[in-house]
């Protein structure tokens, strides 16, 4: 029976973060797979010249072009593309999915579950780290020579006990509410696409976004990147925040009004993963505040989810070409909404 085609974007060094060797042989094996030789991403124009041979284009992290209709209007045989990385909004415009993936019953397959479980993990433990506080005792304790600082409080509001606002049941915020699950907690939701009765399904309760800062002890941000999005979390929302209370971000920096943050920030305990520009400016005050905690967009990383997008990018494939739903796979009715 003779294998399909794949042509696979990534260069050397994605293929060792996502793919365990074992299972990048087994693509190799089931599959008649052109590879990058290179360290660069082939250029759009080439990719149009050469995609009517393959049957299905594997794309990732350095190696996810924006594609034109210039590559589709080419791309005859094309059934499925694996992103094996993250987001794919950068790679299609809704006239793309409107005018091709849609009409043709292209696949497209992100490996956007898989990294949720990263960022999950990321988001529990920060909001652990910065609720207690542990980079300030460690840094008294290195600093000082001594061993307990008198002016951090030797007990507190942990997040045994809470509230948990989650901002967003994106992918990754459902992972959270999971998470969440078996600590004991009271968990409150916001986000506009889901309805009361989803909420409670997913151990939450349904708020409004004002609420959700004037009860939570701890919010954890999971919003997607949009026009809507935009510092949907201001001054207003800050300003309701309870003294003390912490404030993680995983998502995006774009979602929070930085400025506004700057100014409620000695009252509260923060850590940010992402910002707005990121890196943000070395003289930004976010670097300086004592009560914000940066970290350099890490919350994504890590073995388990890296190793399962591959294992997962493997399997579309395998679905798709017989003819089985694609877990992973883009819903196109909510592309506009993706992260």
């Amino acid at each position: 029976m003779q294998k399909h085609k794949v042509l696979y974007l990534p260069n050397a060094a994605h293929t060792d973060r996502v793919f365990d060797p074992a299972v990048f042989a087994e693509l190799l094996d089931e599959f008649d797979v052109t590879v990058n030789p290179n360290d660069t991403c082939m250029s759009v124009e080439d990719l149009a010249q050469v995609i009517g041979d393959y049957d299905a284009l594997i794309t990732g992290w350095g190696a996810s072009p924006a594609l034109p209709a210039e590559v589709f209007e080419n791309a005859s045989k094309l059934r499925i593309i694996a992103h094996s990385a993250g987001s794919v909004r950068h790679m299609f415009s809704q006239e793309i999915v409107d005018n091709y993936l849609l009409p043709r019953n292209i696949v497209v397959f992100s490996g956007a579950d898989e990294i949720a479980y990263n960022v999950a993990e990321g988001a529990i433990g920060m909001m652990i780290m910065t609720v207690r506080q542990w980079i300030e005792h460690a840094n008294y304790i290195r600093e000082s020579g001594e061993w307990r600082n008198p002016d951090l409080p030797p007990s507190g509001q942990y997040l045994l006990g809470s509230t948990v606002g989650v901002v967003s049941a994106s992918k990754v915020g459902r992972q959270v509410l999971r998470l969440l699950g078996p600590w004991d907690v009271e968990i409150l939701l916001h986000d506009p696409y889901v309805d009361a009765e989803q909420a409670r399904a997913l151990g939450a309760e349904k708020v409004e976004l004002n609420e959700l800062f004037e009860r939570s002890d701890i919010v954890t941000i999971h919003a997607p990147k949009l026009p809507e999005t935009d510092k949907m979390i201001g001054a207003e929302q800050l300003r309701l925040l309870r003294d003390g209370a912490t404030l993680v971000n995983t998502s995006r920096g774009s979602v929070i009004d930085e400025e506004a943050l700057v100014q409620e920030a000695p009252r509260l305990k923060i850590c940010l993963d992402v910002t707005d520009p990121e890196p943000p400016a070395a003289d930004s005050p976010l670097r300086s505040a004592e009560t914000i905690h940066l970290l350099p967009h890490v919350s994504g990383a890590g073995k388990y989810g890296y190793h399962g997008i591959g294992k997962a990018a493997l399997q579309a494939l395998r679905d798709c070409f017989a003819g089985r739903p694609v877990q992973g796979a883009v819903d196109y009715e909510r592309f506009s909404i993706l992260a």
